[in-house]
């Protein structure tokens, strides 16, 4: 087991780094997502369903790096003002972002597999089936995906929520820990 070394004021570089990519991609996905055709029985994975499958790939692989760097790096305390309560909704909030962020593109994975529909990673790399083509729970999957999506862009929310409240009612030094977005590792 590896043991952490002394909290900082800020997360590290690489941290700032991930979190922001993570932003970033997950916001281009809403808008593909958004955009992107229906998905039917004979939907093909082109055009913008496959930049979906290839982003939310994308979204799995920072997520993995993303989870492994926090386990063996500092993470900053809350600054000392915030209340109990407060730091157990943010524990709660964030262990659901992680979950939700590492879970998503995982169901999106085996409902594109029940489909007969190869994910590919950036694009290119092809990723292996995690079910058969015409798997029925990877069927179903695909809905559960569609409402786990929506309760993701509901912890967004209210995570930017929380950040705004932090930075203009509280006015405490908490944003200060992830901002600017690059910085020192």
């Amino acid at each position: 087991m590896t043991a952490r070394i002394e909290s900082p004021s800020a997360y590290n570089g690489l941290s700032k780094s991930l979190h922001w990519l993570i932003v970033v991609l997950v916001v281009v996905q809403f808008a593909v997502a958004l955009t992107m055709p229906d998905v039917g029985k004979d939907t093909k994975p082109v055009d913008l369903i496959a930049w979906h499958l290839s982003i939310g790939a994308c979204i799995l692989l920072v997520m993995v790096v993303r989870l492994g760097w926090r386990f063996v790096s500092a993470v900053p305390p809350a600054p000392s003002n915030v209340p109990q309560l407060l730091r157990l909704a943010s524990q709660v909030t964030h262990g659901l972002l992680y979950g939700i962020l590492t879970g998503l593109p995982l169901l999106g994975w085996i409902n594109a597999n029940a489909r007969g529909w190869t994910v590919r990673l950036a694009g290119v790399l092809p990723l292996p089936a995690l079910v058969p083509q015409g798997s029925l729970w990877g069927r179903q999957m695909g809905d559960v995906h569609i409402i786990v999506a929506w309760v993701l862009f509901g912890l967004v929310g209210l995570h930017v929520v929380a950040a705004l409240y932090h930075r203009f009612v509280l006015q405490d030094s908490l944003l200060r820990r992830m901002w600017p977005p690059i910085g020192r590792v």
